[in-house]
């Protein structure tokens, strides 16, 4: 029942857990989920994930996947249902995304029990998206590739739409991201003396003016955009006697499409190994937290405009990809699939944001919505 699934919302959203730690989470969704009766239940799928087969496993099958990892923000609303964890909270809507696949899982239940279950269908429940580890680990578990799934699908809420409108897009859904931490060597003399040495300050300034000049529009589509994001930086120590001889410079790397992520993942080192080269400093390089273009599949896509065309929902066709990034595009490289938005209100705040709170009403919209797509008209 929607009110059980809504109850079981605020409860995940009162014991957030961060990526990679989500064992509470994944104990209270096997406990719900062993309740529906599904065919197969893996539990400790690539840590802390599950995966949940309703139908005949040996069917071809179609995939739907939600995120359940919460992030390192405190809780500012004053919600009956607020975080009881300091600094830990569901600012991205995780919770909300994992209550949405519950209730098909409800939705599925029910159908096996009357024998109307149109087709077989695979839940994922996946921990660790908010670092890009997730997909990787459930798709390197080896439990998909036990099933026939021949479609796959992702959501995520979208702040800024109006509530329950679905937003799709071809090709592109969202960017590429990477992080890049550059480590710089000169040598520490005192500051009396800063010639006797070699502070990396002045290349910091004309590596981050480099690195941000290569920033586009975000109107431009496909290959063309690119945008670095100036994260941290830290300079020698707070030690007025000494001139300092290392930096960090941390950035985030964006582009649309996998080919032009590479393309600035070549272009970037060698401006900066460049640059500090003309400074007399080592230079240093690591990469974290890559998430590859969420690139949806034609076919897919035609399928979620035709059903909600069918069903009389109110859609729009995104013009830009979004610029944030999405582990779901693992899945995309390995299945068929799509991934789209639901609108959570035009006057919600934007994800991460301390005051973000999901709203109950888009479960059943978004539920319905993944049930149609088993659907065969």
């Amino acid at each position: 029942m929607i009110g059980d699934i809504i109850s079981f919302r605020h409860h995940l959203h009162a014991h957030p857990e961060l990526s990679g730690h989500e064992k509470d989470t994944h104990d209270a969704i096997a406990a719900f989920l062993r309740k529906l009766h599904p065919t197969v239940l893996h539990e400790h799928v690539g840590g802390y994930g599950l995966v949940a087969v309703f139908g005949d496993a040996c069917a071809d099958a179609v995939a739907f996947r939600a995120d359940i990892d919460a992030l390192p923000i405190c809780e500012t609303l004053p919600l009956p249902y607020a975080s009881e964890l300091q600094g830990v909270s569901h600012k991205c809507g995780h919770d909300g995304h994992t209550a949405i696949l519950l209730r098909l899982a409800e939705k599925l239940s029910e159908r096996m029990g009357s024998g109307a279950l149109p087709c077989t269908a695979v839940l994922v429940f996946q921990p660790a998206e908010e670092t890009g580890e997730g997909s990787r680990r459930i798709l390197d578990s080896g439990v998909l590739q036990k099933y026939r799934i021949s479609a796959f699908y992702g959501l995520h809420n979208l702040p800024g739409f109006p509530l329950g409108q679905l937003v799709f897009r071809q090709g592109t859904f969202a960017a590429a991201s990477v992080g890049m931490v550059l480590h710089l060597q000169g040598r520490e003399t005192h500051a009396a003396f800063p010639e006797m040495g070699v502070n990396p300050g002045l290349a910091v300034s004309e590596i981050i003016r480099s690195v941000l000049a290569l920033n586009t529009s975000p109107d431009i589509d496909g290959d063309g955009f690119r945008q670095a994001t100036l994260i941290a930086v830290r300079l020698g120590k707070e030690a007025f006697g000494t001139s300092a001889g290392e930096a960090y410079v941390m950035f985030t790397l964006r582009a649309y499409t996998n080919h032009s992520m590479a393309a600035l993942k070549e272009e970037v080192p060698a401006l900066v190994r460049s640059i500090a080269g003309r400074y007399g400093l080592g230079f240093n390089m690591e990469w974290r937290e890559p998430f590859n273009a969420t690139e949806n599949h034609d076919a897919q896509v035609d399928n979620l405009v035709g059903k909600a065309r069918n069903a009389g929902l109110d859609f729009v066709m995104a013009e830009h990809p979004f610029r944030w990034s999405e582990d779901f595009a693992d899945y995309l490289m390995r299945y068929p699939g799509a991934f789209f938005g639901i609108g959570s209100g035009e006057g919600q705040p934007e994800l991460h944001h301390p005051d973000f709170d999901f709203p109950d009403a888009v479960i059943p919209v978004a539920a319905d919505f993944f049930e149609k797509l088993l659907l065969p008209y």
